[in-house]
């Protein structure tokens, strides 16, 4: 092979991945596509269901207002744009992993694969606790301390970006064990240097819930209060994968070790034979 034929492979490799990715990207936005045009049919209804954790404690007499226009037709359909991204999400991350697994190693996919499922299933929860047990808590909190002669009514807009907020800071706040798995793995922490920095770790922990969640002591506490206990599970995993890497090592070492012993026992024998 000569040198001008490298460059010309290369660059049909690069373009093939570039290909590649296309592909995967138009299948991706293809499926958010369908799925946003069933869910526009119903995007009434899907705002419905998401305003009910409010609506329910609002006093009698009172609902939900649009300020804007234009806003009871394009909220309900950001909502439904939304939603469908979320519900596609383990379409695309299946599209993202099937792109970068190929470079990856054997023990590399070992992990990534679960941690990947594990990400996209801790984030639905966070979004899950999020709609059934704060939203409760805390729209029956903020009806209630309403001064006296002030009817609450909220716009349905500043409603679904304040949805969108908790949503998102509940699902990140429930990846904890993920990054806490990835940052041992990755070498640049051990787990017991987590466990030493424990009490700082709780006091940020608690940091960061008082700054994603509105100024009130009960959602706070909702967000932190989890977020110290995955913590807690995230250093109860890296500790097992500690171990199990450690493991490996001793297993390998000890293979080395034995193939060194054969083979100078292999050199040994063919001396003897030469003499």
């Amino acid at each position: 092979m000569t040198n001008s034929q490298i460059p010309e492979d290369d660059s049909l490799t690069f373009l093939s991945h570039l290909i590649e990715l296309r592909d995967r990207l138009l299948r991706i936005v293809l499926l958010i596509a369908i799925v946003f045009g069933v869910l526009a049919l119903v995007s009434n209804d899907l705002y419905a269901m998401l305003a009910k954790p409010l609506l329910v404690y609002m006093p009698k007499g009172t609902g939900m207002i649009a300020t804007q226009v234009t806003s009871s037709f394009f909220v309900p359909m950001k909502l439904a744009l939304v939603a469908s991204v979320f519900i596609s999400m383990p379409y695309i991350l299946y599209h993202l992993w099937a792109f970068v697994a190929p470079a990856l190693y054997a023990h590399e996919k070992r992990l990534v694969l679960p941690l990947l499922i594990g990400s996209i299933t801790l984030f639905y929860c966070g979004v899950l606790f999020a709609y059934f047990v704060v939203f409760p808590l805390m729209f029956e909190f903020f009806t209630t301390t309403a001064p006296e002669g002030v009817e609450m009514m909220t716009d349905i807009s500043s409603y679904l970006d304040f949805v969108l907020t908790i949503f998102f800071a509940f699902g990140i706040a429930f990846e904890v064990p993920i990054a806490t798995i990835l940052l041992v793995w990755m070498g640049i922490i051990t787990p017991d240097s987590l466990a030493d920095k424990r009490p700082y770790i709780v006091v940020a922990i608690f940091i960061v819930g008082a700054i994603l969640t509105p100024p009130d002591i009960v959602s706070q506490t909702l967000l932190s209060v989890p977020m110290w206990i995955l913590f807690e599970a995230g250093l109860l995993f890296s500790r097992a994968i500690v171990k199990r890497k450690e493991h490996e090592a001793g297993d390998l070492a000890e293979s080395e070790s034995l193939d060194e012993t054969l083979d100078r026992y292999e050199n040994d024998e063919k001396s003897v034979s030469n003499k």
